[in-house]
């Protein structure tokens, strides 16, 4: 059975759905240097921390098979809706020059990997940030991570650095590369004050929010 995947505005109950696509990148990967799986409660704190920065999940929902009863298991209510995975945005620094940079994030459920759905939602996480005035966008990726990579490769990220030895998880030292995608080019001179994201406010026109699996 199939699924239609919808990314859409992450609200403060899809925390816990947010919690399980994570946790496993936290216990059994150098992905993430988070060593402890964050709370729910510590999740919602991230999601509407100050300056408010988009949070948005992919949610899937099974098609109906031929009987036309839907399988998976129940979440939040929804019989099989599940989230997929998710992409967020946070601040790149917390010293004021740095407030037009932020840093992506982007994580995927191990049953929706290589579909394309880590580029849906960094297209979408991509525009959002755009329309609120952001110009720079970075992200740290634990080397080697080819399939990492390749994704933010083909989002338009290039290579800047790469800091050596930063990381001990796992029982070895790990590289974190940095890449970046500049959202305007060129930068502007003066550039207007980045706004706060409104989760309810209607999505940035022109990205596709649901497709089917």
């Amino acid at each position: 059975m199939g699924s239609v995947v919808r990314i859409r505005a992450a609200r403060l109950s899809d925390a816990a759905g947010i919690q399980a696509v994570y946790g496993p990148f936290v216990t059994g990967s150098p992905a993430t240097f988070e060593e402890e799986i964050p709370t729910v409660e510590a999740i919602r704190a991230r999601m509407t921390a100050v300056p408010r920065l988009p949070w948005l999940v992919a949610e899937a929902t099974p098609t109906l098979p031929s009987d036309g009863a839907p399988d998976g298991v129940s979440d939040g209510g929804r019989a099989g809706v599940v989230i997929a995975g998710y992409a967020c945005a946070a601040p790149h620094g917390q010293r004021a020059a740095y407030r037009w940079s932020v840093n992506a994030s982007v994580y995927l459920a191990a049953a929706f990997h290589r579909r394309g759905l880590g580029r849906r939602l960094y297209a979408r996480l991509f525009a959002e940030l755009r329309a609120l005035g952001y110009l720079n966008v970075y992200a740290g990726i634990t080397l080697p991570n080819p399939a990492s990579v390749g994704l933010h490769t083909a989002a338009g990220f290039t290579p800047v650095a790469v800091y050596p030895g930063i990381g001990h998880k796992l029982g070895a030292w790990r590289d974190l590369g940095w890449y970046h995608l500049p959202l305007i080019t060129p930068l502007p001179a003066v550039p207007a004050e980045p706004r706060p994201w409104d989760p309810d406010a209607a999505p940035v026109p022109g990205v596709t929010s649901a497709a089917q699996e």
